[in-house]
């Protein structure tokens, strides 16, 4: 296993992580431990979770995931593990958690010291905020339409002050962003310069074979202004699997959870997927193994966030770091990506 530093951090993370979001929902506790088990045996050191998980989310089940991460980790060398968790922000229409998330002083404090009591810790190694307050195209949007903008949503520099106080206190160690733009980073590192608040060394966003939106834009951007890329969904919901092209009605989160995958439905998306899917198999890899080991090999990622409902598909999906991709299967995922370029952008 390979470990880099983040940016601005003492924090030395594999550059697989675990991530949870199954956990509470198609993963029980024993199940979920025993992920986390293999994780670590195979050095993983960061793992990654978020207060509203298990997704779907459901007033049920929220909080769920980090409990389970809590149980397993307080068997564990705490100092050993990096832990990140996020915490939600607004108008994603879930009243049932603290009333409707906001990023208000109160509601960070509040949804911190909840998740570091069901972390059983003491601090979090790294806070992310979730996705911005204001509008942004994320989770299958493509565009900005300025006549959706949020008038009451909180200001990034409110909102960068109390992760502050929270650094401050001693129960964040570093803090970071999820779907978040250009303008975004931007604004995030000259706020914490202007105000003297820690700044973001981290953005976790999207990005795969049929999604590079991330290149367009983040990545000079994140690397001019020293922001490491934490990669979810590098396997779009399990399409990049290839399970769903010899099966359709295959089990997973596309087929369980209707309209939970729409971002994936888009025109091309299915051509494209096969596509990868063949080309894997021509050279002797499994489809997963191909869409992973393209993402860790992009000179911009730092991390990539593995998510599975079972050990067998963990195993797989770790197996992808010892994959090396040749010049000649690199041109040929250049010459699909041409024919379909990010389908699910």
């Amino acid at each position: 296993m390979d470990y880099r530093t983040l940016p601005h951090t003492d924090l030395s993370v594999s550059t697989l992580c675990l991530g949870t979001m199954t956990f509470g929902e198609q993963n029980d506790a024993a199940s979920a431990h025993a992920q986390l088990d293999l994780a670590l045996d195979a050095g993983i050191n960061f793992i990654d979770t978020a207060e509203m998980y298990p997704v779907p989310a459901r007033a049920e089940t929220q909080g769920a995931t980090e409990t389970i991460v809590g149980d397993w980790l307080a068997g564990q060398q705490r100092d050993k593990l990096v832990i990140a968790t996020k915490v939600a922000g607004p108008n994603r229409g879930m009243d049932w958690l603290r009333g409707g998330p906001q990023f208000t002083r109160a509601q960070i404090h509040a949804a911190c010291d909840a998740s570091l009591a069901r972390l059983k810790t003491d601090y979090i190694d790294l806070y992310q905020l979730h996705w911005p307050a204001r509008h942004v195209p994320m989770f299958g949007q493509t565009y900005y339409e300025p006549e959706q903008e949020y008038p009451d949503a909180p200001g990034l520099a409110d909102t960068l002050a109390v992760l502050g106080e929270l650094v401050a206190a001693g129960k964040v160690r570093h803090v970071g962003v999820s779907n978040e733009t250009p303008w975004g980073v931007m604004e995030c590192k000259r706020l914490a310069r202007e105000l003297g608040v820690p700044v973001i060394s981290t953005i976790q966003n999207v990005y795969n074979l049929i999604n590079r939106g991330y290149e367009q834009g983040l990545a000079e951007v994140c690397h001019r202004e020293d922001v490491a890329l934490l990669v979810y969904s590098p396997l779009a919901f399990g399409l990049l699997s290839g399970k769903y092209v010899s099966n359709p009605h295959a089990d997973g989160r596309m087929t369980r959870f209707a309209n939970f995958g729409l971002r994936y439905l888009k025109p091309h998306v299915g051509e494209a997927v096969a596509a990868y899917a063949a080309l894997a198999q021509e050279y002797d890899l499994s489809p997963a193994q191909l869409a992973l080991a393209w993402v860790k090999s992009r000179w911009f990622v730092t991390s990539t966030i593995l998510g599975a409902t079972s050990t067998e598909q963990l195993q797989e999906n770790l197996s992808a770091q010892d994959v090396v991709l040749t010049d000649e299967l690199l041109a040929a995922i250049e010459a699909i990506h041409r024919r379909c370029p990010s389908p699910a952008l």
